[in-house]
């Protein structure tokens, strides 16, 4: 008899727990309402690299871990010591080819004037030769009548020759000094470039220098300094690793008839084990197009129905902003996704809704 009754009660027992249950998971703690979906998930944000584009030494580590910075906010800077001699060396290199140009320039001048006066000595041998010619004709004229001596004529003859020579070597000046202007011109055309090569090499140096203090390319959070100061990177070493606070996400998973009906701007709720009262609203941004966690055979209805597709409800920016300092990555939590936008949200997905 007592063991029946005992048996009896142990019955009861059962049955009020898993009526208990059922009225539980009536209630909504458990279940999922139909036309909503659910994921467990993580806060997330882009994580940007701040990385050095020259090999060097760190001087100095600008910003401290988990640290607000601003777009274009210095966060390192590397040691420019050798640099800024490269760009004293490159300027005097400047100054040098400069006074060349001055002195290229000068030069044209002198030949220039090399021609001009050539030219005044070409005009003057060229009458003298007139003359000289002039004097040769009549002496030859009068040679038949012996009014004039031989050895007049071959003085004649001689000088006219010589006036010839004489106009010769005075155009033969003319092209040797036209020939220095060209040669003048080219130099200044090659102190030119050189001058404007220095001009780049600063500019290059310049730019390297600038690179040589690392900047936020964006807002964000510093999140941990991958190297410190005194440390020797070389080109592309990672510096300090920050997270883009504008681009704010949870990763999720959803069955394969959740992710169907999930498109994208679809309403997500995110809901924070850290503070459980309160309702992050999202919405959907991206749907993976590959399963994930896909059984081995996928033939049957039932194996379908396993396959996990990543999804990722992104946080307003203008949100974001308002809440800057206290949005932190890895934080876990619950999204819930509205897939039919007629239903209002259940009790579970209820809460103060931040705005």
């Amino acid at each position: 008899m007592k063991n029946t009754r005992y048996l009896l009660f142990t019955a009861i027992a059962v049955a009020a727990a898993i009526l208990g249950f059922l009225v539980w998971q009536g209630n909504g703690n458990g279940a999922v309402p139909e036309g909503f979906a659910r994921g467990n998930g993580r806060v997330e944000a882009v994580e940007i690299d701040v990385a050095s584009k020259l090999p060097g030494r760190i001087e100095t580590i600008l910003v401290r871990e988990g640290e607000l910075v601003e777009a274009g906010q210095p966060l390192a800077a590397l040691d420019t010591r050798q640099l800024k001699a490269n760009r004293h060396q490159a300027e005097a290199e400047q100054r040098r080819a400069e006074i060349a140009v001055e002195n290229a320039r000068l030069m044209i001048q002198q030949r220039q004037a090399e021609v001009r006066a050539a030219e005044a000595v070409l005009a003057q041998q060229q009458s003298a030769l007139d003359a000289a010619q002039r004097q040769f004709a009549r002496s030859e004229a009068l040679a038949g009548s012996s009014i004039a001596s031989e050895r007049q004529l071959d003085i004649d003859r001689s000088n006219a020759l010589g006036a010839e020579a004489a106009v010769a070597s005075a155009e033969a000046k003319i092209a040797a000094a036209r020939i220095g202007v060209s040669a003048a011109e080219a130099a200044v055309v090659g102190a030119e470039a050189a001058v404007a090569a220095a001009m780049a090499t600063i500019e290059s140096i310049d730019v390297q220098i600038e690179d040589s203090t690392l900047k936020a390319p964006r807002p964000g959070r510093a999140q941990y300094i991958v190297a410190q100061a005194g440390e020797v990177i070389g080109a592309g070493g990672r510096v300090i690793n920050m997270i883009d606070l504008n681009d704010v996400y949870m990763t999720f998973f959803l069955q394969t008839a959740a992710a169907g009906r999930a498109g994208l701007g679809t309403e997500v709720r995110l809901i924070l084990d850290a503070a459980p009262d309160i309702v992050v609203p999202a919405e959907v941004s991206f749907v993976s197009d590959v399963a994930q966690f896909t059984p081995k055979t996928v033939e049957t209805e039932i194996e379908r129905e396993k396959l996990m597709f990543r999804v990722r409800a992104r946080i307003a920016p203008d949100l974001l902003e308002k809440y800057l300092d206290y949005i932190k990555t890895g934080l876990p939590g619950v999204a819930w996704v509205r897939l039919d936008p007629a239903l209002p949200w259940p009790e579970a997905a209820d809460g103060r809704v931040l705005e």
